[in-house]
């Protein structure tokens, strides 16, 4: 076999390891025989092309890694690969969800929380805090840097320690994402950030909502935030997107937002 079977091989290991599946777990969910997943693991069976796919499935690899191992085993992506090309259905959906969501902030980004999208009312809401937003930014940076809004929000090492713990769990799902590694390494370095922190806590319960308070221009903004993201994505870029939504906790936010979109 070539060097490339070998890899699929180690993959379909790794990833079985990873979702802490015996070979008769992943029989049972796939409908393929314990046998036969034992010689893809050890090289002795080539898969088909619908026979990585299937494993992958059964196992929710994400879709680029399922890239990954297709490629492994001699296979063209079927999920785009490193295009970053999103399926336009999708591409749509999300313009009409970041002007309804107006005059509330709308954040789209990718799996590392780099900000792909905003809409105005997030445009507004962090150029409060440091001035016309021109570059590129990623969320979680945002909070823990001092010169992004991290001096603007209440109670921040309550907000910090449960980002903290969001990106841990992350990079628990997502093992072989390196920008979600280099994020937790930025974000565990950054001043104020207690060691203690640095060890996950998986034992509490792993909030769908985040609420937070900004204090900005002798403004009190009160929001929860909530993630979402797409169900059965085509692309792989569409599998990595979140979709991070504002909504206003009482009526002053309320007034608030609705004043800023005025400006």
């Amino acid at each position: 076999m070539g060097s490339d079977s070998k890899m699929f091989a180690a993959a379909l290991r790794y990833w079985r390891h990873a979702r802490g599946w015996s070979q008769l777990d992943l029989s049972v969910w796939s409908d393929v025989s314990a046998r036969h997943i034992s010689c893809l693991e050890t090289g002795r069976a080539r898969p088909s092309r619908e026979m990585v796919l299937r494993l992958a499935e059964s196992l929710d690899v994400p879709l680029r890694d399922r890239d990954a191992m297709l490629a492994h085993a001699d296979f063209a992506p079927e999920f785009g690969g490193d295009d970053p090309t999103s399926d336009p259905a999708i591409s749509r959906a999300i313009d009409r969800m970041l002007a309804q969501q107006e005059p509330y902030p709308m954040l789209v980004m990718n799996r590392a929380y780099d900000i792909e999208r905003m809409n105005g009312a997030a445009r507004r809401l962090f150029s409060l805090a440091r001035g016309e937003v021109t570059e590129r930014l990623n969320a979680v940076d945002l909070l823990f840097d001092p010169g992004g809004i991290r001096p603007f929000v209440r109670d921040w090492e309550r907000v910090a320690r449960g980002m903290i713990g969001r990106v841990q769990r992350d990079c628990l799902r997502h093992p072989n994402h390196a920008g979600l590694a280099e994020l937790l390494v930025r974000i565990q370095g950054a001043p104020g950030v207690s060691a203690a922190w640095r060890s996950p806590d998986l034992s509490g319960d792993e909030r769908a909502a985040f609420a937070f308070c900004f204090e900005l221009g002798g403004l009190e903004l009160r929001f929860l935030t909530t993630l979402m993201v797409f169900n059965a994505p085509r692309t792989a870029s569409d599998d990595e997107l979140q979709i991070e939504l504002y909504f206003p906790q009482d009526e002053e936010t309320e007034r608030a937002c609705a004043a800023l979109a005025q400006t």
